[in-house]
């Protein structure tokens, strides 16, 4: 119970940055800030991968569409992450409290991932790129600064990371509509440029 807070917020900032989380972990294990940080997270071949695929999510967090497909990718990623983090957290090999761990983490991880997703494709209706690029540094210094108070004060994190993660569901909710607007004028513009090509594709008559 000690560690939950850690773990839940550990879940929902792996929703939202997986990567950030495991490098900012491990840095603060390494730089010797807190006890909590498994060795697996400090090793130095897991801080540089996770360092340059930090860098990747950085640049295609920000451009419009790419980071959809990105988000897109990473469903399985963050959740998977969240839990992995999460049972490192919570130790004791195999046991049922680390089983549980990796459950609270991995779950939260992906409703933080979908609230993350849904909110980009609403973003990503209007045509300038600059709200894709606010939104990505706002998130980046979001799941650092909760990742950071979560390793000092877990359960003042814990419970902001609860109240982000409930707007956030509230919010796609009311930006669904929008969302479906916006799936179904894409999937009716790829269904013109498919029947574009086809009609390309045929001889002209006589």
């Amino acid at each position: 119970m000690s560690v939950l807070p850690l773990v839940f917020t550990s879940g929902w900032a792996s929703g939202i940055n997986a990567y950030a989380v495991v490098l900012l972990l491990g840095l603060l294990g390494t730089a010797g800030v807190t006890d909590d940080v498994p060795a697996a997270l400090q090793r130095p071949d897991v801080l540089i991968v996770a360092g340059v695929l930090f860098l990747v999510e950085a640049i295609a967090d920000k451009v419009p569409y790419l980071d959809s497909v990105w988000d897109a990718v990473h469903t399985v990623v963050r959740p998977v992450a969240g839990g992995v983090v999460a049972a490192l957290l919570a130790g004791h090999d195999g046991s049922l409290p680390q089983l549980a761990a990796g459950a609270v983490g991995g779950s939260t991880a992906l409703l933080s991932h979908l609230v993350k997703a849904g909110t980009r494709i609403a973003v990503n209706t209007s045509p300038e790129p600059a709200s894709n690029i606010v939104l990505s540094l706002l998130e980046d210094l979001g799941v650092a600064g909760i990742v950071v108070l979560a390793v000092f004060h877990p359960l003042i994190a814990g419970s902001i990371a609860a109240l982000l993660l409930l707007t956030g569901i509230v919010v796609v909710v009311l930006l669904w509509s929008r969302i479906r607007r916006y799936l179904r004028r894409r999937r009716a513009r790829r269904e013109e440029k498919r029947l574009a090509a086809a009609g390309a594709g045929v001889p002209p008559a006589g």
